[in-house]
């Protein structure tokens, strides 16, 4: 009888922990990936970037859209596409909000970060033009750099 007992128990805390596993995973909090502060100080003016030829990895923006409109909280996803057998250095990305000063997000995203690019779901952003630069180095030193440029609306 003592071990039908103990079997039930423990079955009970497996299901609570399954439960409570399951109720955590869909109500993540935004990060508030850029404050007011921040969004008030001055903006960098935009330099002209010169194209060449690389064999860098590739940087391609899922969310939010490139130059695009979105409402705050959005999800920013960005996708890493290594190339010539590479692979992505994950400890290298940097992620900058081209502000003056300039401040690093880096910290603020290093859970969203993999090698195989940035997940975040909700994102914390004031409204108005931001532009955002990532940096991205393979295993064998070569860097790419994109700038992302998108507003968010009320």
């Amino acid at each position: 009888m003592a071990n039908n007992t103990c079997s039930a128990f423990r079955m009970t805390i497996a299901r609570l922990a399954v439960s409570a596993a399951l109720m955590g995973a869909g109500s993540a909090a935004a990060i508030d990936l850029i404050t007011e502060d921040e969004a008030r100080l001055p903006a960098l003016p935009k330099m002209a970037t010169r194209g060449g030829i690389t064999r860098g990895p590739g940087i391609k923006v899922v969310s939010p859209s490139p130059d695009g409109q979105v409402k705050a909280p959005f999800a920013m996803k960005v996708e890493f596409q290594p190339h010539g057998g590479s692979k992505i250095d994950a400890g290298s990305i940097k992620i900058t909000y081209l502000k003056k000063p300039a401040v690093d997000l880096t910290p603020r995203l290093k859970a969203a970060i993999s090698e195989s690019g940035i997940n975040l779901g909700d994102a914390n952003v004031p409204a108005g033009a931001h532009d955002i630069r990532i940096d991205v180095t393979d295993a064998e030193g070569r860097t790419k750099s994109e700038t992302v440029s998108f507003t968010v609306i009320k």
